[in-house]
């Protein structure tokens, strides 16, 4: 066995691997077992061998291929260990089938395909939208359940069960792991956009003073560009897609020097992503020209407005508003809400928006987003103890260090410290 000096690398090499393809592998590896929990086991025994056998005689020269050939003879072996052997060996003959037929295979990156069939297994009719989501995020993007119990507001142990269930539900069902044909392409588009939405957004959930993850906003921009290939005349993936590439080509002026969230007031605009934001502009107005406006593409003709903007000074409030009202009839959303009450705000003044929060607050009182508008206009009425306590409220509801510091400048800059 190597020391420990020589351990070092290879454990670095298995956490790299872990933190950023585990989501990847695991959708492939899905694909070939066609059970999520063997899969997430397989993948764990395989990652442990490494830890052993890299050790021992040094990276392999594909590590991911190592592993997916692994991850499917331990997936052999833990059939063959349970007690329904029986029945069971229709799957070791399909997986001993597979494991012959890959073994040689280095290249375990299933180029797109793999992880979007598993998208739309995730985001079949028989499981609940949340369910969907969740289970796309566990299985496609590898986060932990306490990052996807986070995401949708609920407990570690609650989301841990519904993920328990929902790939009982699957396995008894006999869900296919394919993309669906036009015939099913309805019942599961709007799912499968919202899981995609929510990978990108995750990318900006800031957690664990990360504010932005990379990894995973690319992600959701491959998975985009892979459906707008799938189905080229769908607005809504237009939508979708030019929503994320305008959103991601202001990440490099997010951040102040002391790792804070700007707002837009404060980026420098010359740092966006011009290029970035001419491919969403042409793409969102690409998509409106088909006729049919949905909620993706309304929001991405929102963020277009302010990325046209020259300045902050000279956005273009009076659209954004009416864009609002549009994306309002598409569906009641008390977070769209809130977002067009900050635009009213520099259209009709602080004090009209203000009046507009009392029939959202309930719907939001979990929601920092609505602490911290609520506390911006109480600052900009000039009624100081409020905003205070509406800061403090934002400030515990904080999800990331960079939001924390933000909202924390800004309770000291009302306070005087």
């Amino acid at each position: 066995m190597s020391g420990d000096g020589e351990m070092v690398p290879v454990v670095e090499a298995i956490e790299q691997i872990a933190r950023h393809d585990r989501g990847r592998l695991l959708s492939s590896l899905v694909g070939s077992l066609r059970d999520f929990q063997l899969a997430e086991d397989s993948l764990q025994d395989a990652f442990e061998s490494a830890l052993v056998h890299w050790g021992r005689n040094g990276l392999p020269a594909s590590a991911h291929g190592w592993l997916m050939q692994v991850a499917r003879r331990k997936a052999i072996d833990r059939l063959r260990r349970s007690s329904s052997l029986r029945a069971k060996s229709d799957e070791i003959a399909y997986l001993a089938e597979q494991e012959n037929r890959l073994a040689a295979d280095d290249d375990p990156d299933p180029i797109g395909d793999e992880r979007l069939k598993l998208i739309f297994a995730c985001c079949h009719p028989a499981l609940d939208r949340k369910t969907s989501v969740a289970l796309t995020l566990r299985s496609v993007c590898g986060l932990r359940t306490e990052e996807i119990a986070s995401a949708f507001l609920d407990s570690h142990e609650a989301m841990a069960q519904r993920l328990v269930r929902a790939r009982h539900k699957i396995a008894r069902a006999g869900i296919a792991y394919a993309v669906p044909g036009p015939d099913g392409w309805a019942a599961r588009l709007e799912t499968v956009l919202a899981s995609v939405y929510l990978i990108f957004n995750e990318g900006y959930a800031s957690q664990g003073g990360q504010h932005i993850r990379v990894d995973l906003c690319e992600e959701a921009l491959r998975l985009g560009r892979l459906l707008v290939a799938l189905r080229p005349d769908e607005p809504e993936i237009e939508g979708l897609l030019a929503l994320m590439l305008l959103h991601h080509a202001r990440r490099a002026a997010r951040l102040g020097k002391a790792g804070e969230i700007l707002t837009l007031e404060a980026q420098d605009r010359s740092l966006w992503d011009r290029a970035g934001i001419a491919e969403g502009a042409a793409l969102i107005e690409q998509a409106l020209r088909r006729g049919r406006p949905g909620p993706y593409q309304l929001q991405a003709a929102i963020i277009a407005v302010h990325a046209d903007a020259p300045s902050f000074a000279e956005t273009n409030w009076m659209e954004i508003v009416c864009l609002y009202d549009e994306l309002a009839r598409t569906g009641a959303n008390p977070v769209y809400e809130l977002n067009r009450i900050v635009a009213l705000s520099y259209v009709e003044g602080p004090a009209a928006a203000l009046a507009r929060l009392e029939p959202i607050a309930m719907a939001l009182l979990q929601y920092q987003p609505f602490h911290a508008v609520q506390a911006d206009l109480l600052s900009r009425l000039g009624e100081v103890g409020a905003a205070a306590v509406a800061y403090s409220r934002a400030i515990d509801l904080s999800q990331s260090e960079a939001e924390r510091l933000f909202l924390q400048q800004r309770l000291e800059a009302l306070t005087g410290g």
